[in-house]
C-alpha cells in the first residue's frame, strides 16, 4: 500500500517540492501523489527536471520507476502561473485533499500527507475554508481532533487553532483541554512508553493562583487531574516561556500541549522549522504534512527545502507502523 501525497496549490511550492525530491531521489517509490499530471509536467520542464510522470487510475495500479500520479484532471499547463493567487487552483488544492482523504477512509492508501494549500485563495470556492485540519476532520466526520507538532525533541499539541485569539480563550474549557490531552496520549504511546505531557496555562505565568486570570482553576487543572486519575502522566499548568526549555533542554517531557496556535508554533517554527511535522491527531486515518506555507514568493523557482517532505512522510509511516501493531 502506498502513501498518499496531496500536492497543494499549484501557483506555491508543493507541487515544485514533490518534483524536486523524485528527482533528488528523496521520493520513494511508496508514495502516489494526488494533483493534476498537466501541472507536474509543466513545472518540470519549467525546472528542467527529467521526471517520469505516471497517471494512475488506483494507487495499487502504480509502477516502479515513475512519479505515480492519481489526476484530477482540473487544471491544465497554462494554470500554472507561479505566486499568483487563483480562484481555480485553490478550489483544485481543496479537491485533491478531499480525494486522497476518501481514499484513505477506504482503505486505498495508507494514509495522507499534504503540501500546502493558500487559505485565501481556497476561501475564494469555499468561504468557510478554515484549513486542511478542519477540512480532514469534516470529511472523516470526526469533532474531536487536535493539531499536533513533532520534532525529534518534543511534540505540540493545540486545544485551539485557527481561530481568532478572543475566540479561541472562550474554547478553553475543561473538556477540550481534557481531550486534547488524551489524544495526545494514545497518539505518542507505545507498548514501552507512556508519554510525559506538560500542560500550558492560558493566562501569562500560568495565572499565577488566579492573579492574572481564572481560566486555569476553572478549565485547565480541572482536566489535567482527571487525566492524571485516567492514568496518564500529565502535569501544569505551567508557564508557557518557560516550559520549551524544560521539555527539550532538561528532556523533562515528551509533549506539550499548547492553549492556542502562536503559543505552540512560535517556538517549535523557531526550534524546528524545516524539520517538523503537522500531525492531525484524533482521526481515524492518518494525515501528516509539511510545517510550512505555499511560499508564493519563491513559487518554482527552486529554491524552496525540500526537506520537510521527507520528515512528513517518515512520520506518516511510523504512524502507520505503529497503528499495525497495536
Amino acid at each position: 500500500m502506498r502513501m498518499a501525497v496531496t500536492m497543494g496549490d499549484a501557483s506555491g511550492v508543493g507541487p515544485e517540492i514533490a518534483l524536486r525530491c523524485y528527482a533528488n531521489g528523496e521520493l520513494a517509490n511508496d508514495v502516489v501523489v494526488y494533483g493534476d499530471e498537466s501541472i507536474l509536467k509543466a513545472g518540470a520542464a519549467l525546472l528542467q527536471l527529467d521526471v517520469p510522470i505516471h497517471t494512475v487510475e488506483e494507487s495499487n495500479h502504480a509502477i516502479e520507476g515513475s512519479l505515480n500520479v492519481i489526476d484530477l484532471g482540473l487544471l491544465t499547463a497554462k494554470d500554472l502561473t507561479p505566486g499568483i493567487l487563483r480562484k481555480d487552483s485553490g478550489a483544485a488544492a481543496r479537491a485533491y485533499v478531499e480525494r486522497a482523504t476518501k481514499d484513505a477512509l477506504k482503505g486505498e492508501v495508507a494514509g495522507i500527507v499534504t503540501l500546502p494549500i493558500n487559505k485565501e485563495a481556497t476561501r475564494m470556492s469555499d468561504p468557510d475554508f478554515m484549513g486542511h485540519t478542519e477540512l480532514i476532520a469534516q470529511l472523516c466526520g470526526v469533532q474531536n481532533y487536535s493539531m499536533m507538532l513533532v520534532t525529534d525533541d518534543v511534540a505540540v499539541s493545540h486545544v485551539t487553532t485557527h481561530v481568532p485569539l478572543a475566540s479561541a480563550i472562550q474554547q478553553v474549557t475543561k473538556h477540550k483541554v481534557r481531550s486534547v490531552i488524551e489524544l495526545t496520549h494514545e497518539t505518542l504511546s507505545t507498548n514501552s512508553q507512556i508519554p510525559r505531557i506538560a500542560v500550558c496555562g492560558l493566562n501569562p505565568h500560568a495565572s499565577e493562583n488566579g492573579l492574572f486570570g481564572n481560566e486555569e482553576k476553572q478549565h485547565i487543572t480541572p482536566a489535567i487531574n482527571e487525566t492524571i486519575e485516567g492514568g496518564i502522566n500529565a502535569s501544569g499548568p505551567y508557564p508557557a516561556d518557560t516550559i520549551f526549555h524544560q521539555a527539550i533542554h532538561q528532556n523533562r517531557y515528551d509533549a506539550v500541549i499548547c492553549m492556542y496556535h502562536d503559543q505552540g508554533h512560535a517556538p517549535m517554527k523557531l526550534l524546528n522549522f524545516e524539520s517538523a511535522v503537522n500531525v492531525t491527531i484524533g482521526l481515524p486515518i492518518i494525515r501528516t504534512s509539511v510545517d510550512h506555507g505555499t511560499a508564493f514568493d519563491i513559487a518554482w523557482q527552486g529554491t524552496a527545502f525540500t526537506k520537510s517532505l521527507g520528515h512528513a512522510l517518515r512520520y506518516a509511516w511510523k504512524l502507520a507502523s505503529r497503528r499495525q501493531s497495536l
